[in-house]
C-alpha cells in the first residue's frame, strides 16, 4: 500500500482548536505532494498560497460562505474518502473515539498504537 490513506503524522490540540492553525506545520514536514485534498475547514487564503509555493495544487473544498471562489476539481476531490475511512477505522477503537484518557500523552499514545495495528491487520 503506498502513502494514500495512511496517518503519516497528527498533532493533538485542545478540543476547541480549528484544525486549520496546525495543518501547515504538520504539512511543511512532509516532501511536497502534487496534490493536497482538504475540506472546507483548511479553505483559507494563507494555507492555499503556503501550498502553491510548494509546488501543490490544493483541491480544497470551498467554504460556502467565501466570496472569492477557486477552482476546484470535484472528481479529485472524491479521493478524499480514503482520507474518511482511515479516521473511521480509528475511531472503531472506542477508546480514541470517546477519548476516555484524561492526559494528552496518554491519548496520543492510544492513536499512535491504534493506527500501528490498523495499518498492520
Amino acid at each position: 500500500m503506498d502513502a494514500v490513506g495512511r496517518i503519516i503524522a497528527f498533532e493533538l490540540t485542545e478540543g476547541n482548536r480549528h484544525d486549520l492553525p496546525p495543518a501547515q506545520g504538520l504539512v511543511e514536514k512532509l516532501p511536497a505532494a502534487k496534490t493536497m485534498l482538504g475540506d472546507a475547514a483548511y479553505d483559507s487564503d494563507g494555507f492555499r498560497t503556503f501550498l502553491k509555493d510548494r509546488g501543490t495544487t490544493p483541491e480544497i473544498k470551498q467554504n460556502p460562505t467565501r466570496k472569492k471562489l477557486h477552482p476546484f476539481d470535484r472528481t479529485a476531490y472524491r479521493g478524499r474518502n480514503v482520507i474518511e475511512r482511515a479516521f473511521c477505522r480509528l475511531k472503531d477503537w472506542r477508546r480514541v473515539a470517546t477519548r476516555y484518557d484524561k492526559l494528552a500523552r496518554n491519548f496520543a499514545a492510544t492513536v499512535v498504537i491504534a493506527a500501528i495495528i490498523k495499518e498492520w491487520l
